[in-house]
């Protein structure tokens, strides 16, 4: 049996990765969320990520 890896666009750094977290429906690679965790408020990359992250769209819940 043949292993596959997948490389997926990350939605922060927009670089094919393979290791990464699905946040809903973005994938984020590895740097970018350690990079994010480590960066403090009053910094200017924060901002960055908070617009990254708010092309996040959570799923519909369909009951």
């Amino acid at each position: 049996m043949e292993e596959r890896i997948v490389e997926l666009s990350c939605g922060i750094c927009e670089e094919k990765k393979s290791l990464g977290i699905h946040l809903y429906n973005m994938f984020i690679c590895t740097e970018c969320e350690y990079n994010m965790i480590h960066t403090e408020p009053r910094e200017e990359k924060y901002n960055y990520y908070l617009q990254k992250l708010k092309n996040i769209s959570q799923p519909s819940l369909f009951s």
